[in-house]
């Protein structure tokens, strides 16, 4: 019940994006040097840097989840009252 409420809960949800999911900032976010990196054919990439991308990416899996969930309670939310 706890676990379910966290991984709904905005703020952590966000806070996760911005610290674990950035993280480390400079010269530029971890996620994106995994992404281009992935985009450009993943060449070199071992077991660990997988990891690592699948480790930085669960924030942002996690916030597209909830944007989705959001929409479509919203959307279902207002067909109902619609009819």
């Amino acid at each position: 019940m706890i676990q379910e409420k966290i991984w709904n809960d905005w703020k952590v949800v966000i806070i996760g994006c911005l610290t674990l999911g950035l993280t480390p900032y400079l010269p530029e976010p971890h996620i994106v040097g995994k992404i281009r990196w992935v985009v450009g054919g993943a060449k070199g990439m071992q077991i660990m840097d997988w990891f690592d991308f699948i480790m930085h990416g669960i924030p942002w899996l996690l916030l597209i989840r909830l944007v989705i969930i959001t929409l479509t309670t919203k959307k279902a939310s207002s067909n109902i009252n619609t009819q």
